[in-house]
């Protein structure tokens, strides 16, 4: 038996071909021919080292792998791993990891694309170098992609391109240029912008517009006075509803005859439900919940009981919402939502035709067109309020730092009284001004408009003067109380009036409150404004001079020119026309020395009357060396002023016995109708004292029609006229009639929201007019909400049975004991004819009781009698 042979083992170490820290040297022994190594052996190594030297960005290992000839054989630019990451992606990842190195790294990137490295490869994620770069790289290294051939439309798996990436739902921190490179650049080659990039926008812009919406909130509050959470709903400017006035049908207005469109409730508890419906109900920006339940309560009681239900519910409400009023009579927010609820209560009424006409029997409407008279005076006296505890400081004594007008000196006025300061200059001193030898100053003469000099120096002005110069030589110079106090806060000014104009009317708009209510709300207030600012210039001697008369002329344009701010009818300033003409008449009347020009003056002023001419003549304060009106003209004013009594005695003879006529008439009137029909109606029994002119009311009501008419434009929007003034002062607690408009459907109307956000000139325009445009062209300030208004949800019914009973209504209810068949046959899902009987369907459904026109004789509040049983189960 012969024993084999055995082969020499072979110790010799395995060649490393993945090396960790690859170098030069080793693979110059590596891939020498004398190596031992296989073709395929250094392919592998070759391989790895190149995917080694792009991972840390090696320029030295890559140069050499590029350039070795013993390596270029083996090198595979296409190369990708197990994720199918390719060599440029692969070393683009890198980036950050060592910032010191990235530099390198960089030109490892150019080097390979230098070489032919494929820039589009995608790998299984559809992630492109680009992508890599637009998330890691500097701006130089995408800069460069896209312009080596890289698609900048390029999309992965999840349809997002390279700016996509950096910009998703806002701009990553810190890859702002590259996300403007990219964008320009993809603009270049056509891109208008993906859904990415208008979703990224709008995220944008929601963000921006909430960040306004929370500044306007707290702005108002701060100016109000109000508590925080008054808006309820954030997003309180973002309403992107159309405008509907173009689809409305009469069945929205008046719905059908089912117990669906109504509520049930009974006598018994409709206290409670207006408790919990007004007393207690949570006060929230534009929520028209109180009046959508009132107006479906008030289906109830019309269309299925008899007319003391709607009376009671009718009545019960109002007294309720005048009880909330009155006892937070200084909650502007209060105020505001229930105007608004009260109105859109109105409309819903006025709109449904099975209602409107027991309503107007039965004077409903008047009753709650009363309520909102209350509760738009109720606003109208807080804004007074607040414009009258500052009014003195800034519509009259407001002056602006740089003014001279207390150098201003007049006759009979002490100098020794004035500051021991130095003087300001007067400003109309001109370089003509010549000196006399006592040191006054002379100016030379001015027919139009004399400046005011310094008063001349006498022998006792020099011994004050003296003496003023004794005590600033013994004290030192005197520091200015304006040096002392550089930080103090500034003190009023006309912006502080326009600033609470301002919040109360954005206010308004947010609350959703009519057009036609702010526009006569603020037609009535800046009324009363000028009535006060007619009255106290008027009465107050200090301001019957010329040169305040031009500065409260000033202050007074920034109301002007908040009215034009605000968008509202340039009419509602015409209310200041006998202010700007008593101005103008104490900044000329001291320049009229000839009759002619008394009389061109006194024509030019129809809104001043002889008396208030001859008040403001009586009491001017004249400024030194100010020129005075001839003797002929002040008799003429005189003469003027007698002649006018007359004439005021005579008008009110006639107008007293012009009422006492319409008395006589109206009592014949209703003597005569009762004689006739035995009885009289509500209509009839009303008495119609009214202190406006049917000819007033149809100018008012046409002038709140020309609101909502797209034909017409505001400009020519006139407001209602007051009576003419026949004495001195004016009437600033007339009340101008308040006007709805002949449309019911427009009382759903609320003011446009103003624009948050500043990029709305960016949207994309689909070919439709914009929500704040008519098809006339002209700029609407309202739009429709008649939809909107009667959406009510389950949870409303909370407010109205409570928490327990809502919840009922959220699930089929169970039958009760004695009642199992009726549940059934209303309930039941596997009834043999799939419906309930048709004929007793119409019959509870038609259950509606006819009026008759015999008035309650119940009183206001009281209970109706009758017991508390509902009608629907006669029973």
């Amino acid at each position: 038996m012969t024993s084999a042979s055995l082969q020499p083992l072979d110790l010799s170490p395995e060649p490393d071909l993945h090396p960790l820290y690859p170098t030069t040297t080793q693979l110059t022994s590596l891939l020498a021919s004398d190596s031992g190594l296989t073709p395929t052996q250094k392919g592998e190594l070759v391989l790895h080292c190149l995917s080694r030297a792009c991972v840390f960005g090696d320029l030295t290992l890559l140069t050499f792998l590029l350039n070795d000839p013993q390596a270029q054989t083996s090198v595979d630019l296409g190369a990708q791993d197990e994720d199918g990451v390719g060599l440029v992606s692969l070393t683009t990842l890198g980036f950050g990891a060592e910032s010191e190195r990235d530099v390198e790294r960089e030109e490892c990137v150019r080097l390979l694309v230098s070489q032919g490295a494929d820039v589009n490869a995608a790998d299984k994620a559809g992630w492109t170098p680009l992508h890599y770069a637009a998330l890691l790289a500097p701006p130089t290294l995408v800069s460069y992609l896209s312009t080596h051939g890289c698609s900048l439309l390029t999309e992965t798996r999840r349809k997002l391109t390279a700016l996509d990436i950096v910009t998703a739902h806002s701009t990553m921190p810190g890859r702002e240029d590259v996300a403007l490179l990219l964008e320009e650049a993809m603009r270049g080659e056509g891109w208008s912008g993906g859904k990415i990039e208008e979703r990224r926008r709008h995220v944008e812009r929601t963000a921006k517009l909430q960040g306004h919406q929370r500044s306007i909130r707290d702005n108002i509050a701060r100016i109000l006075n109000i508590k925080p959470g008054w808006s309820g709903d954030d997003n309180v400017l973002s309403d992107s509803e159309e405008n509907e006035d173009e689809d409305l049908g009469d069945a929205l207005f008046t719905p059908p005859l089912d117990f669906t469109t109504m509520l049930v409730f009974s006598p018994s508890s409709l206290p409670y439900i207006l408790q919990s419906l007004i007393g207690n109900f949570p006060i929230s920006l534009g929520n028209s919940e109180p009046a959508s339940v009132l107006y479906l309560l008030a289906r109830f009681a019309c269309l299925t009981c008899d007319h003391t239900w709607l009376e009671d519910l009718i009545i019960g409400a109002t007294d309720s919402i005048e009880e909330a009023i009155f006892n937070q009579a200084d909650d502007i927010t209060c105020l505001v939502f229930w105007l608004y609820n009260t109105t859109v209560w109105l409309h819903l009424m006025r709109c449904d035709q099975s209602i409107s006409e027991a309503c107007d029997m039965l004077g409903s409407f008047d009753i709650i067109e009363e309520l909102i008279n209350s509760v738009f005076v109720f606003i109208i006296r807080f804004a007074e309020r607040k414009i009258d505890e500052q009014f003195d400081a800034t519509l009259l004594d407001y002056v602006p730092a740089s003014s001279d007008l207390d150098s201003i000196q007049f006759e009979s006025e002490w100098s020794f009284l004035r500051s021991f300061g130095k003087k300001k200059q007067p400003s109309g001193i001109s370089s003509t001004a010549s000196t006399t030898r006592n040191g006054s100053a002379h100016l030379s003469p001015d027919p139009t408009r004399p400046p005011s000099p310094p008063s001349v120096s006498s022998p006792r002005q020099r011994t004050f003067s003296s003496l003023t110069q004794t005590l600033s030589r013994t004290r030192g110079p005197v520091t200015p109380l304006q040096a002392m106090f550089q930080d103090a806060p500034p003190g009023p000014s006309p912006s502080d009036v326009t600033e609470f104009l301002t919040a109360l009317h954005t206010l308004l708009t947010l609350s959703g409150v009519n057009p036609a209510l702010i526009t006569q709300l603020w037609s009535q207030i800046m009324y009363w404004t000028a009535c006060e600012l007619f009255n106290r210039i008027l009465t107050r001697k200090k301001y019957l001079c010329r040169s305040r008369a031009v500065q409260v002329e000033a202050n007074l344009t920034h109301l002007k020119a908040w009215v034009k701010e605000m968008g509202l009818p340039r009419g509602i300033a015409s209310h200041f026309a006998p202010v700007w003409d008593l101005l103008n008449w104490l900044q000329c009347l001291s320049s009229v020395t000839d009759f002619s020009d008394l009389i061109v003056t006194i024509q030019s002023m129809k809104d001043l009357n002889p008396l208030q001419m001859r008040r403001a003549v009586k009491d001017y304060r004249y400024e030194v060396n100010e020129g005075r009106m001839t003797e002929e003209c002040t008799q003429y004013l005189a003469q003027l002023q007698k002649d006018w009594e007359r004439h005021r005695v005579k008008l009110g003879v006639e107008a007293l016995r012009k009422e006492i006529d319409e008395r006589d008439r109206d009592y014949d009137q209703s003597e005569s109708s009762s004689f006739n029909d035995g009885t009289a109606s509500v209509e009839d029994s009303a008495p119609s004292v009214s202190t406006v002119s049917s000819s007033q009311l149809s100018f008012a009501q046409r002038n709140i029609d020309l609101l909502f008419d797209g034909t017409q434009d505001l400009s020519v929007w006139e407001p209602a006229k007051p009576p003419q003034v026949l004495g001195e002062l004016l009437d600033s607690r007339y009340m101008l009639p308040l006007v709805f408009p002949s449309d019911p459907r427009m009382l759903a109307a609320v003011p446009e929201k103003p624009r948050a956000d500043e990029n709305n000139k960016d949207r994309v325009d689909d070919g439709r007019p914009s929500s704040t445009e008519s098809s006339s062209g002209r700029p609407k300030n309202w739009r429709l909400r008649s939809r909107r208004v009667r959406q009510i949800g389950v949870e409303t019914l909370r407010w109205v049975d409570g928490v327990r009973s809502a919840a009922r209504w959220t699930r089929r209810p169970e039958p009760l004991e004695g009642d199992e068949d009726v549940r059934v046959r209303n309930y039941s899902d596997d009834s043999s004819d799939g419906s309930m009987d048709e004929e007793n369907d119409e019959t509870a459904m038609s259950h509606v009781t006819r009026f008759t026109r015999k008035p309650s004789t119940r009183g206001k509040g009281r209970a109706s009698p009758g017991g508390a049983s509902t009608p629907l189960n006669p029973d």
